[in-house]
């Protein structure tokens, strides 16, 4: 869930003036100009097209620069754009075991790559946020966490939110689980375990790089449901917050999400429930939810944060994130 905080802090950019949402990312980014686009998903590095326009920071942050994490026919197919970012060390898709790139090195890598659509043209899933994280830290003149802890954790009270974390704090973190497909059996998954957080990662990522609590993410949460407002002090407009909020695809791109986007909308780092459905009568719901079995949503019309942080990632496709948001829904008549 740490894109939706990268989505908070770049909109503090946009507001102090060093970005804008229009505006080409060549800018920052000289490595992503003029860039060249696949003439088919599955073909050849070399059988591209030019882009029809530059990748701007609107797309980046509704995830539609034009490439992201195929879920079709498969996911992660062995198409030579996927194992070229697998060749690359670019980690792509699950965050562990991690990029062992920092930042300038791993843009300067990705940008050897076409894209794989017209920028604008789908919405692909993780890539934006990628990016994005290297964007904001050259836009702020700060390396991510600095960035984040200054802008962001500090003024809200997030003190135990960062990319690393002490041996001390790191002995609380829960082991994570997730069923073996094969067996049917729940294991535990190491891949990640405690030492792996006491350590600064070489790549800070935006799209899923950040530990936290639930009374952390509480705050951050409260902030967007009170439209930007922090105990009585104004952190972002409500402008900002309404752009974050609101859905920026098309129905044809929606539907085009797969099924991580499972047909909402989408705004900036968080998605929008589109139509009433099984959870309530009344759209306009929007948050995201993590890899290791972490969920959170806010409900505008109800004034209401709900955050469920579980160490299983089975709650992701077993149906409990849809029951958990009913119930929390229906417990106040929503």
């Amino acid at each position: 869930m740490t894109k939706p905080i990268l989505a908070l802090a770049t909109m503090m950019l946009v507001e102090q003036g060093r970005l804008a949402l229009e505006e080409p990312v060549d800018r920052l980014l000289p490595e992503l100009a003029d860039r060249k686009v696949l003439r088919r998903i599955d073909g050849p590095l070399d059988d591209t097209v030019p882009a029809r326009r530059p990748i701007t920071v609107d797309d980046l942050l509704t995830f539609r620069m034009g490439h992201g994490l195929i879920f079709e026919p498969t996911f992660d197919p062995p198409y030579p754009i996927v194992n070229a970012a697998k060749d690359l060390e670019l980690v792509m898709g699950p965050p562990d075991p991690r990029t062992p790139l920092e930042p300038n090195e791993w843009l300067r890598r990705f940008a050897t790559l076409p894209l794989m659509y017209q920028p604008g043209e789908r919405w692909q899933y993780n890539t934006g946020s990628l990016v994005l994280g290297v964007l904001a830290a050259r836009a702020s003149g700060q390396p991510l966490a600095e960035f984040f802890r200054a802008r962001v954790f500090e003024p809200l009270g997030m003190r135990q939110t960062a990319f690393s974390i002490s041996t001390e704090q790191a002995k609380r973190l829960p082991r994570q689980y997730q069923t073996n497909v094969g067996t049917g059996k729940l294991e535990e998954q190491t891949i990640s375990g405690p030492s792996v957080w006491t350590t600064p990662p070489p790549f800070p990522s935006g799209a899923a790089g950040l530990v936290s609590t639930i009374d952390d993410y509480l705050a951050f949460a409260r902030l967007l449901i009170n439209g930007g407002i922090h105990e009585n002090r104004r952190l972002l407009s409500e402008r900002s917050v309404r752009l974050m909020t609101t859905n920026h695809l098309t129905a044809a791109q929606m539907a085009g999400g797969g099924p991580v986007l499972g047909g909402q909308g989408w705004g900036f780092g968080v998605s929008v429930v589109m139509a009433a459905n099984e959870v309530s009568s009344v759209p306009g719901r929007y948050g995201w939810s993590g890899g290791y079995g972490t969920y959170w949503f806010n409900d505008p019309s109800q004034s209401l944060v709900a955050i469920a942080m579980t160490q299983t990632s089975d709650v992701l496709f077993n149906g409990a994130m849809t029951e958990f948001a009913r119930l929390a829904t229906n417990s106040l008549g929503g």
